[in-house]
């Protein structure tokens, strides 16, 4: 994607909190108000890697569960005990804080077992130990197949007769794949901060773990997909789209969409996508590259620095799929539980059924 060159633009005007919209607010109504974190035990996930450890190697993978720690956190706690630098752990995915969550960390230790006492050196930390393996190599971000949530939801909610018809809506036609409010931080401040390092010029050393370039692409993504849900077509293939097969990261363009591929978008097998901004060409054309230009017109600023900065554009479904999807209500109690892919937040699906300040 191509900037006009010439110097930089002045500081986008960003609105927040941001208003975008839910789909089934059009059919449904907004959602009754409702909680959902009212305790780390009522937000519970667990990663699914969707393969096994080679069982030799000198990295130790450790299956973990957690409460109320980021992943950051955990990490440094193992890095300490095992005597190494943070750069030797690894993980796949960022778990919420508020939250007990189950995931896979790895630590390099060549030639040598665990420190004596380590197992119960983390469960004072609050890390207990689920399953241990070795493997060849070091765990990489991004590489596990998706999350498993467990969600208790509180509220006005509980009584809302409308709440099992939006979550069949949402089984059956899937999920707008907005990035959720975690990802921008309390109040917005990644955004705000990532504005400022984009306008002054974008460097590794202040923002090591690009933390900062995925707050402003995050922005954009949902500035779009909230504009393709305003048009009504943000799960239906329009002329030019990029599509992306269910389940895989494995796309295509469409010049003219035509009925079997419609039928297909229909029963959840490939999504449209939208652009995470970067340096490159876009291989969207006619009606969908030209809604992602309008990100340019809108946001000079941010599109500039994302591409002085280099970061590379890529592509993410604007559409994702609930799977093992189930409400159940016990008394006052109601719990939802599904599976969505890497990438995708549970933040996403409680914003179509609940209204809360937070999401």
């Amino acid at each position: 994607m191509t900037v006009t060159a010439g110097a930089p633009a002045a500081h986008d005007a960003i609105d927040w909190p941001p208003a975008w919209p839910r789909v089934l607010d059009e059919a449904f109504g907004p959602p009754a108000a409702g909680g959902f974190r009212a305790s780390p035990e009522d937000f519970l996930v667990e990663e699914v890697l969707g393969f096994a450890p080679d069982g030799e190697g000198e990295h130790l993978w450790l299956f973990i569960e957690k409460r109320d720690q980021t992943t950051a956190m955990a990490t440094r706690t193992l890095a300490r005990l095992c005597g190494v630098s943070p750069r030797e752990v690894g993980f796949s995915g960022m778990k919420d804080r508020v939250a007990v969550t189950r995931q896979w960390l790895s630590v390099q230790l060549p030639g040598r077992e665990a420190p004596e006492g380590m197992f119960d050196a983390l469960g004072e930390q609050g890390i207990r130990v689920l399953d241990q393996a070795r493997h060849s190599r070091k765990l990489k971000r991004g590489v596990h197949r998706g999350n498993r949530f467990r969600l208790r939801l509180t509220g006005a909610v509980l009584d809302d007769p409308g709440l099992e018809a939006r979550w069949e809506w949402l089984c059956r036609h899937g999920v707008p794949n907005y990035f959720g409010p975690q990802r921008f931080g309390p109040e917005g401040r990644n955004l705000w901060r990532a504005r400022a390092l984009l306008a002054r010029g974008w460097r590794k050393r202040d923002d090591r773990d690009g933390m900062l370039l995925s707050a402003a692409r995050s922005y954009l993504f949902n500035e779009l997909l909230a504009t393709r849900i305003q048009g009504g077509n943000w799960a239906t293939p329009i002329p030019g789209e990029v599509v992306m097969l269910d389940g895989t990261a494995s796309q295509f363009s469409v010049e003219t969409p035509d009925s079997e591929l419609a039928d297909r978008a229909r029963r959840l097998d490939l999504h449209p996508t939208g652009v995470l901004w970067g340096s490159g060409g876009s291989v969207a054309s006619d009606a969908a590259l030209a809604l992602e230009q309008t990100l340019i017109a809108r946001y000079p600023a941010l599109c500039q620095g994302l591409e002085r900065a280099e970061v590379r554009l890529a592509r993410r479904p604007l559409r994702t799929r609930l799977s093992d999807a189930t409400l159940k209500r016990r008394e006052e109690v109601l719990w939802l539980s599904f599976v969505l892919p890497r990438g995708a937040f549970a933040t996403a699906v409680l914003r179509e059924l609940i209204t809360h300040p937070g999401l």
